[in-house]
């Protein structure tokens, strides 16, 4: 995790963003805040570094079963008084988790800022985990597991990291296993709260109507100093071990559901020319993938790309679904943008479309409390500092079609893609009736 690496901050450190603050606690514990005097309302997270990439197979998902746990009871509170917790002040409480992440954040009227870090400090730090509660969330899980099976749109991204990461951590899906999910007992899910969910390991950030000052006052009170610092090592991955593949896979479906990409190493410097990369492929309506596959040729009725960025490796993919017999036209042209991309620039004109795209869509972002809450926390764990708005859409403008073109060489190589098909499975004939 990267906050250790790359924040190097005093106790108390004014970001040379306007409205907000850092200060790191004495307890590991990062704390951040964006000010938006404008509104009534503040999002408030605590953010763990420890996600799906950080378990091995027999443990995969018990972060994401952890999340879930927190929630049955606590030391102060049961389920029943956790649920009521924030609604009954007009807020709301939620958790995720992800490869690398978890966490656990509220919605609040700014004047219930108190009780959003009490309930937050309170889950984290305090859950009992009641066997009865545990045995019974470990059904609602496997109905998740299942739901997320029913779903080829979903599904086929689980599958497809499963065969891209092989061996690494970060091919195990997020929710794990129905047999996994149902061998966790109490005493493994204490034993990870007390090896994972150090705070040296947490960053709390909130954005909206909250001094920074008053932050740092409530998590002082009510984050306790006594877990102790985390000895884990999060194991790297890099893409030279990555070994290309092709896999077809029946399921009772009526269309084919493809997937083809490719890991790739981290770049910051190249992180806006991907993301742009990726809007002129498959970003919206009006992308190459979305015109040529949908518009022109009719063989899809959703298909588009996307780019996941990690700690230390990247992911291109993209995805359509067809009929099962028309597949092959659409590898080929789907194939056929890849390479005109990488052969010829970008056009400013399509260039200047996805930067307003792309733009707006950071500065729609900006009016949720609570994207402006995961911002901080994200940039501080993927960049150790953050990063305003004016950088980000100055990085955004800077981007020249050679970049992308260039990217696009580096990375399209045919024979680096894998690819992954979901085909309906073929139905028997019926016998003759006499």
């Amino acid at each position: 995790m990267r906050i250790r690496e790359r924040l190097s901050t005093p106790a108390k450190h004014v970001s040379p963003v306007a409205n907000v603050e850092i200060t790191r606690l004495p307890n590991g514990l990062t704390v951040i805040s964006e000010l938006v005097p404008t509104v009534r309302s503040v999002a408030i997270g605590l953010w763990v570094g420890t996600g799906s990439r950080d378990e091995t197979k027999d443990l995969a998902g018990i972060s994401h079963f952890i999340e879930h746990l927190v929630f049955k009871g606590t030391k102060k509170r049961d389920y029943i008084e956790i649920s009521k917790s924030l609604e009954r002040v007009g807020g709301y409480l939620n958790a995720f988790t992800t490869k690398e992440n978890t966490c656990f954040y509220a919605r609040v009227l700014d004047e219930c800022a108190e009780i959003a870090v009490d309930v937050l400090a309170d889950l984290v730090f305090n859950p009992t985990f009641p066997q009865k509660e545990l045995e019974k969330e470990k059904d609602v899980i496997v109905e998740e597991i299942k739901s997320v099976e029913d779903t080829p749109d979903e599904a086929i991204y689980d599958d497809f990291d499963r065969y891209v990461y092989g061996e690494h951590p970060f091919a195990l899906p997020i929710a794990g296993t129905e047999k996994t999910v149902r061998s966790f007992t109490r005493k493994i899910a204490l034993t990870r709260l007390e090896t994972h969910y150090a705070t040296d390991k947490m960053i709390l950030a909130a954005a909206g109507n909250i001094r920074h000052d008053a932050l740092v006052r409530l998590a002082e009170r009510y984050i306790p100093d006594s877990r102790p610092t985390s000895k884990r090592c999060r194991a790297p991955y890099s893409p030279t071990v990555y070994e290309p593949f092709e896999k077809e896979i029946a399921k009772p479906i009526s269309q084919a559901h493809l997937l083809t990409g490719l890991p790739f190493e981290r770049n910051d410097e190249m992180f806006y020319p991907t993301i742009l990369l990726n809007m002129v492929l498959g970003g919206g309506m009006s992308s190459r993938l979305n015109l040529e596959l949908r518009e022109k040729h009719g063989l899809a009725y959703s298909v588009f790309s996307n780019f996941n960025s990690g700690d230390d490796v990247n992911l291109f993919a993209i995805y359509a679904a067809t009929d099962s017999n028309k597949t092959a036209k659409a590898r080929k042209l789907i194939w056929q943008e890849l390479e005109k991309i990488s052969e010829k620039l970008v056009g400013e004109k399509e260039l200047e479309l996805c930067k307003a795209q792309l733009k707006g869509a950071l500065m729609m972002s900006q009016e949720s409390m609570t994207a402006r809450m995961n911002h901080l926390a994200r940039d501080l764990y993927y960049y150790g500092r953050f990063r305003s708005d004016s950088e980000v859409l100055e990085r955004i403008n800077a981007v020249a079609p050679r970049q992308i073109r260039d990217l696009a060489q580096s990375l399209f190589d045919k024979a680096r893609f894998s690819t992954l098909l979901y085909l309906p499975k073929k139905k028997n004939a019926r016998k003759p009736t006499r």
